[in-house]
């Protein structure tokens, strides 16, 4: 292809003919930045939120803890979400944490599904805006059916919907080979575990995607702030339309909004912005000490600006935000 690789030996040694000696490596302490990614700036102006090694490394290991992963030792995931991105940056760390491999796609969006046939990732991470894609090619593709065909999708659907619906299956011994094995092939076949999170997702949607491709869809929330993933569902959870109870990295509490009428004093729910703190927040943004200082409060707490509601099994479902300002898909 044209492409020449270089041994890091090689590197070294060209470094020494055109700039002298190298410089000696320092490994890096926990506390050390490890990459600025900035916001997306929907909220204001773009800012780089200083993410360290501990924020990283705790975010990635807290997943793992959690045991909310399906796919570890020898899986593999695809990357093809932007690197600098806290989610893909997540992906990133969990899969080596997990001593998964990371196939790269060919960076055409149009040949995704080819470099997943060729990869047969077990892990499959995406957003909302690709299934929602998957999700209506794959319904386009059965409401085409005619005859027996036809039959055997509706058959399908309506016996792993109901089995869904009364104990969390998302497995059947006929039917997935039978009806749902082409179209799992898009993905390669052989996907164990996927994950969403940057935006929400239609219950309709997450709901089809794990029938279809009988395996767990886990659902996180999260900011850049605290390195991404601070919420996430268990793969055991059978219910959808929320984003799981707090990982191990963040501590959570609600701030009261008596203007909006959220209060955490409210039964049999209660309700607040989320307030985060611990060793995945983020320590300020970058040159900008007067933002960093309009994150936190008095007692350190980082305000998300997202308003939640607790479900009694300790799962929280965005419901708001604390400020008049939208956030894009």
């Amino acid at each position: 292809m044209g492409l020449e690789v270089y041994q890091f030996a090689q590197v070294k040694e060209n470094w020494k003919k055109m700039e002298g000696e190298v410089p000696e490596f320092t490994m890096p302490e926990l506390d050390d930045v490890y990459i600025l990614s900035y916001t997306s700036g929907t909220t204001g102006d773009s800012k780089g939120v200083k993410l360290t090694h501990r924020n990283v490394v705790v975010n990635a290991c807290a997943a793992m803890l959690d045991q909310r992963m399906v796919v570890n030792n020898g899986g593999t995931m695809i990357s093809y979400l932007p690197y600098t991105h806290s989610f893909e940056q997540c992906l990133m760390s969990v899969s080596l944490v997990q001593s998964c491999r990371i196939g790269y796609w060919q960076g055409e969006p149009l040949k995704l599904v080819e470099d997943c046939q060729m990869l047969k990732p077990e892990f499959f991470p995406s957003v909302p805006r690709l299934y929602n894609r998957i999700y209506g090619k794959i319904k386009a593709g059965f409401k085409d059916a005619t005859g027996c065909k036809k039959w055997l999708v509706d058959k399908a659907v309506g016996t792993k919907t109901a089995a869904y619906e009364r104990n969390g299956a998302v497995t059947h011994g006929c039917w997935d080979k039978l009806v749902f094995s082409k179209a799992s092939a898009l993905l390669g076949g052989r996907v164990k575990q996927m994950v969403t999170g940057s935006a929400p997702i239609d219950k309709a949607v997450i709901d089809f995607i794990k029938i279809v491709f009988s395996c767990p869809v886990s659902e996180g929330y999260g900011l850049t702030e605290s390195a991404a993933a601070s919420f996430i569902t268990n793969t055991r959870d059978p219910t959808t339309g929320h984003v799981g109870g707090p990982c191990e990295g963040a501590k959570i509490r609600f701030k009261d909004l008596p203007d909006m009428n959220y209060m955490s004093t409210e039964k049999p729910y209660p309700r607040g912005e989320v307030c985060m703190k611990g060793p995945s927040i983020f320590s300020g943004y970058y040159k900008r000490e007067d933002k960093t200082a309009e994150a936190f409060d008095e007692e350190g707490w980082f305000l998300t600006g997202d308003v939640a509601v607790v479900h009694p099994n300790g799962a929280i479902r965005i419901i708001d935000r604390s400020k008049n300002i939208f956030k894009l898909s």
